[in-house]
């Protein structure tokens, strides 16, 4: 068995070794570097002996550094004899059994005691079972800044005494929200990243993908889980067809819309649909916008009027600058760029949005669609100045250098 292949043993397995041993340690630290170590073993015994069990064999392996790691500390005796191997513990760390431990460990990672960055580390590190190389690679930031706010999530969780356990039905519906925001911030990086040379990083975004689906079926009554994820399946479709073999992007009403992924598409739409009988959240009415770009022929043939009306549902549950300014994208290609252009105008008025390359994006595009060429030209080059990823700075140079 090659690194390869211990590597994705680690990915699917990490999260239930880490919860199990989490829960039985009571020391999220030590059950994350018990299972670190146990993974490490792998990596030089498993190509000489493969084991029958892989999960099995890393658990059992973990286990026992975990109790190694107790006996060095001088733990108490009756919580080395609670973890020593008997048949009731082994039953209990079944590695084929998915229960609330993930979901436990998901609410630790995401506490609102840490930070969004910490939480996003913590988060990949151990639910998603990403390595601190991986996560810097994928947020271009060094592996000591990794490390460091691992490190310091570890402590601070510690420190504040947050218990391996699920939070009571009221708590964790309020607390529900973070960890959404966490994986939607994952996928959102994925999807259009802040900075570096592409455009996209798919494997970070996929990666968000597979934490929504783990909560999706770890929480199934809770709708937005679901909204979410029809959000990423419905965003995620579109990958094949956004950029060029060079890397540029291609804008929605160039894409071949038959490389839109298909089967992302009917996930989508199923999870949409068990969102939808209790009324849609904030992502449920996203992935609603994005299920109405996925079930148009082309963009003319969209239906911009629901995607307005969605846009001001969306505004009322969940207000801010982005949302008024989608909306005004899509008033202009419902009712003509006037009218929004008005709407773009107000939010610079209000200084909402400062510092940030989308409104003038916008605001040059639909100056261009009025002909006021020289204005379009001025705010399309004031984006570029603004954006931080090279492929969408050269669009708006080449928008403006035609103009």
């Amino acid at each position: 068995m090659d690194p390869a292949e211990v590597g994705a043993v680690w990915r699917i397995e990490s999260a239930r070794i880490v919860a199990a041993l989490t829960r039985f340690t009571g020391d999220f630290g030590l059950a994350e570097d018990a299972a670190q170590e146990a993974v490490a073993e792998a990596l030089v015994s498993w190509p000489l002996n493969p084991p029958a069990s892989p999960a099995g064999w890393l658990m059992a392996t973990a286990r026992r550094r975990a109790i190694d790691a107790i006996r060095r500390r001088a733990a108490l005796k009756d919580r080395y004899a609670q973890l020593a191997p008997d048949p009731v513990v082994d039953a209990e760390l079944d590695p084929d059994r998915i229960d609330d431990d993930i979901l436990s460990l998901m609410f630790i990672s995401c506490h609102p005691v840490l930070s969004p960055e910490a939480r996003v580390a913590l988060t990949l590190r151990v639910v998603g079972g990403l390595t601190t190389e991986q996560i810097a690679r994928a947020f271009l930031v060094s592996v000591p800044t990794v490390q460091a706010r691992i490190t310091r999530a570890k402590k601070t969780i510690a420190a504040a005494g947050v218990p391996f356990e699920l939070p009571p039905a009221d708590e964790r519906r309020e607390r529900l929200g973070g960890v959404l925001s966490v994986i939607y911030l994952i996928f959102t990086e994925g999807s259009t990243a802040t900075s570096g040379d592409r455009l996209l990083r798919p494997d970070v975004a996929y990666e968000a993908i597979r934490l929504a689906r783990t909560l999706a079926a770890l929480q199934p009554d809770e709708p937005e889980v679901h909204g979410l994820l029809a959000l990423c399946e419905l965003t995620a479709a579109r990958f094949p067809a956004r950029t060029a073999p060079d890397g540029s992007p291609i804008l929605l009403e160039d894409q071949d819309r038959r490389r839109w992924d298909l089967s992302a598409v009917r996930r989508g739409l199923a999870a949409l649909a068990k969102a939808s009988p209790r009324g849609l959240g904030p992502y449920g009415l996203q992935a609603a916008i994005a299920a109405t770009h996925a079930s148009a022929p082309s963009v003319e043939a969209t239906d911009w009027d629901r995607i307005v009306v969605l846009y001001e549902a969306l505004g009322r549950v969940a207000p801010s600058p982005i949302v008024d300014l989608n909306r005004a994208v899509a008033v202009a290609m419902a009712s003509g760029p006037a009218q929004a252009l008005t709407m773009v105008d107000e939010l610079v008025a209000s200084n909402r949005l400062p510092g940030s390359h989308l409104l003038p994006t916008v605001r040059g595009e639909l100056l261009t669609r009025l002909g006021r060429h020289p204005e379009a030209r001025t705010e399309l080059e004031l984006a570029a100045r603004l954006c931080t990823n090279p492929h969408e700075r050269s669009v708006l140079l080449r928008k403006a250098a035609a103009l």
